[in-house]
């Protein structure tokens, strides 16, 4: 009976310097505490929190619901398996949160600050996870 070879993962696939993999890590992790602080704070709802979802426009009844959402997609995030779909979830949650701020007129800051922090998760997931890289190269 023959036997097909087993498959050899590819060699370049999973080549990332050790400093990629740090500052990757390092540009994951600080957006990713401030949203699961976020996150927390939403499952508490603290005083300061339903005012500002409610100031938004929000039902106080979707503040839990929120930070259950921006929870578990962020620890998706977290986890390398499932990285890139807790990235593509996150995206959606902070495109979300321009939308509100823009709908609201809020200040410069307030509407940038999401975008950052998009940029920062995709950043350091570009960094650390070589499969990434490979579908999304950056030419010299």
């Amino acid at each position: 009976m023959p036997t097909d070879p087993i498959p050899q993962p590819d060699s370049q696939a999973h080549c990332v310097s050790r400093k990629a993999l740090w500052a990757g890590w390092i540009f994951s992790a600080l957006p990713a505490l401030f949203l699961l602080f976020d996150g927390g704070m939403k499952l508490f709802k603290p005083e300061f929190v339903v005012k500002a979802t409610v100031q938004l426009g929000y039902p106080e009844s979707v503040i839990v619901p929120l930070g259950i959402l921006l929870t578990v997609c962020t620890v998706l995030y977290l986890i390398p398996r499932t990285a890139v779909l807790g990235a593509i979830l996150l995206t959606g949650y902070l495109g979300g949160a321009v939308a509100t701020h823009v709908r609201v007129s809020a200040g410069l800051f307030e509407i940038v600050f999401p975008v950052i922090f998009g940029a920062l998760l995709w950043g350091g997931l570009f960094l650390r996870d070589p499969q990434l890289r490979k579908l999304i190269p950056l030419r010299h």
